[in-house]
C-alpha cells in the first residue's frame, strides 16, 4: 500500500515536539491560485526550526498539481466542485480517470490516513484566492463548531456557501464533523495575498493551540495585518443569491466591480448571453468572476445582526429542530443524517431563515420538495470541547 503521507503531495509536514492539534492546511486545489502554496513553501520550514515549541502535527498539502503546474483553474473538472458522496462512490468502478478524479483520489486517501493516526483535534484549512479585487475573508459551512473557530480572525465571514455549491471539499470535511474553513486571501496576482496566508498560518497555530505568542512574537503582527487589511468588515454575512450560467453560456462581468462592494436592486453587474443582468438585491457583491474558467458569475451578501447570530447558537443547543417534524409539510428524509424533506405547498409559511436559524440549507430543490441538510448533529463537538476557542 502507498504511503500518502510521505508523497509528493505533501509540501512539508511537521512533527512538534509535545501532543496537540492535528492541522492540515489545503493549497493549490485551484491551479490558478498559487498564493497559499508560497505561503506555505515559506512558512513551514521556517517553523521547523522551532519545533520544539510546536505542539501536535502540521501538513501542508497541495490540492491541483496538473493544474498548478499548468497556472489554470483546473484541467478537466473544477477539483473543487467534485466532493459530493455519489459522485464519489462511483469514483471506485470507474476504470478511466479525469486529471480532477485522479487528484481527488489521492487527496481523500491521504486525507483518510491521516485522520487514521490520530485521536486529536482536526483541522482544515483551504486556502484561496479571487479574480477580483477583495479583503480578505472566510467561508465557513454553517455549524457552530466552525463560527466559533472562524470567530477569531479579525476577517469578515461568510456563512452559507454549502447552499449554493455542489461538491467543495470542505463541505465533504464538514459531513464527517470537523472544523473546516476556507480562507480567501485577497486577488490572485496581489503579492500581498501570499502576505495575508502567511498571517493567517501563524493565526491558525495559535488559536489551536500549536503555537504559544511567548514563543512567536510575531503573532500580534499577522493579527494586525489581516485586521487592517478587513478595514471594519470584521462581520458575519450570508449569502443570499448566486448567478450561474452554463458551459456554452457568454457571462463578462462590467469592470471594477470588488467583492464586499455596496450595490443597489436594479443595478447592471454583467452581460448574460448579450442581455444585461441586473441585480436582483440590495446589499454586497461577493466574488465577482473576472477569469475564463468557472460557472458562478456572482455573489450577493447581507450581513446577518449580531442576535441573530446568538439567537441562533440558543436554538441550536435547545435542538429545537426536533420539534420541526411536527409543523405541516415537514418530514425526516434521513432521520440519521438530519435531512429534512420540505412540501412547498403545505410549508409555505416556513421561509428559508427560519431553517436557517437552526442550521438547515437547502441541499438540492424537486419540484415542489426541498431537501436541507443539517451540520450540528455530525459536528464532533466532543473532540473540540477543550480547545480555548470552544
Amino acid at each position: 500500500m502507498k504511503d500518502y503521507i510521505h508523497s509528493d503531495r505533501i509540501i512539508h509536514q511537521i512533527e512538534g515536539g509535545k501532543k496537540g492539534p492535528v492541522i492540515l492546511f489545503f493549497a493549490g486545489i485551484h491551479g490558478n491560485e498559487p498564493a497559499g502554496v508560497l505561503a506555505l513553501k515559506k512558512v513551514l520550514p521556517a517553523l521547523e526550526k522551532q519545533k520544539e515549541n510546536i505542539s501536535g502535527s502540521i501538513y501542508g498539502i497541495i490540492g491541483n498539481k496538473p493544474a498548478l503546474s499548468q497556472e489554470r483553474r483546473y484541467i478537466d473538472e473544477d477539483l473543487n466542485r467534485l466532493w459530493v458522496s455519489a459522485y464519489m462512490d462511483k469514483l471506485e468502478e470507474k476504470t478511466t480517470l479525469m486529471e480532477e478524479e485522479k487528484e481527488m483520489k489521492e487527496l481523500l486517501q491521504l486525507i483518510n490516513e491521516i485522520i487514521s493516526k490520530t485521536s486529536g483535534p482536526l483541522y482544515f484549512i483551504d486556502f484561496h484566492t479571487t479574480s477580483s479585487k477583495s479583503y480578505p475573508f472566510i467561508t465557513i459551512n454553517d455549524a457552530l463548531i466552525n463560527r466559533k473557530f472562524a470567530i477569531r480572525f479579525p476577517v469578515p465571514i461568510v456563512l452559507g456557501i454549502e447552499e449554493y455549491l455542489d461538491g467543495p471539499m470542505l463541505s465533504y470535511i464538514n459531513q464527517k464533523g470537523y472544523v473546516a474553513i476556507g480562507f480567501e486571501a485577497g486577488q490572485h496576482q496581489d503579492e500581498r495575498s501570499i502576505s495575508h496566508t502567511e498571517a493567517f498560518i501563524y493565526l491558525t497555530l495559535n488559536f489551536t493551540g500549536s503555537i504559544k505568542k511567548k514563543n512567536f512574537p510575531n503573532l500580534v503582527r499577522n493579527f494586525d495585518e489581516l485586521k487592517q487589511s478587513s478595514g471594519a468588515l470584521h462581520k458575519v454575512f450570508e449569502i443570499v443569491y448566486l448567478h450561474k450560467f452554463g458551459q456554452w453560456d457568454r457571462f463578462k462581468m462590467h469592470v471594477g466591480f470588488e467583492s464586499f462592494q455596496v450595490i443597489r436592486k436594479g443595478m447592471d453587474l454583467a452581460m448574460h448571453n448579450d442581455q444585461i443582468v441586473k441585480s436582483p438585491y440590495t446589499g454586497r457583491i461577493f466574488m465577482p468572476l473576472y477569469q475564463s474558467q468557472g460557472s458562478d458569475g456572482f455573489f450577493i451578501i447581507h450581513r446577518i445582526p449580531y442576535f441573530a447570530l446568538k439567537l441562533s447558537a440558543f436554538l441550536r443547543k435547545l435542538k429545537i429542530d426536533n420539534l420541526l417534524t411536527f409543523l405541516p409539510g415537514v418530514s425526516w428524509e434521513e432521520k440519521d443524517k438530519m435531512v429534512l424533506k420540505v412540501n412547498l405547498k403545505t410549508a409555505l409559511f416556513l421561509a428559508k431563515p427560519f431553517f436557517h436559524l437552526l442550521g438547515y440549507r437547502v441541499r438540492r430543490q424537486e419540484g415542489d420538495f426541498l431537501r436541507m441538510s443539517n451540520r450540528e448533529r455530525v459536528a464532533k463537538k466532543k473532540m473540540y470541547r477543550r480547545e480555548k476557542w470552544y
